[in-house]
């Protein structure tokens, strides 16, 4: 069924709920978008501190869906503490913008939304 993201996690939580499991989809349909916009907005504006911040919020949501690019958003997240450069960090942000991308797709075509 997918191939851009796991509900094994999900299915976990949720207790193999159908519902339930609905509900948590809408959710990461609604604010992962949203949140990797303001990621991007943070590392275009140079802003650390709040990549930081919405790097780590996104994190949980990321790995529950399986979406393979939990080391990308912690070299984000960690910008202000390491010696990455933008270009590193830019290169880290697209594979994760393509990653949500390409798995709120096939969400929104498996679950009909």
């Amino acid at each position: 069924m997918a191939s851009f993201y796991s509900l094994d996690k999900v299915n976990d939580i949720a207790d193999n709920d159908s519902d339930f499991i609905k509900v948590l989809v809408q959710t990461f349909l609604e604010e992962i978008p949203e949140d990797l916009e303001q990621l991007s907005s943070a590392v275009e504006s140079n802003n650390k501190e709040a990549a930081y911040q919405v790097a780590h919020k996104m994190k949980p949501t990321i790995e529950l869906f399986g979406l393979n690019y939990f080391d990308e958003l912690l070299t984000i997240q960690n910008w202000g503490n390491k010696t990455n450069t933008v270009a590193q960090v830019n290169s880290e942000l697209s594979k994760v913008q393509q990653s949500v991308t390409n798995a709120s797709t096939e969400l929104r075509k498996d679950f009909n939304l």
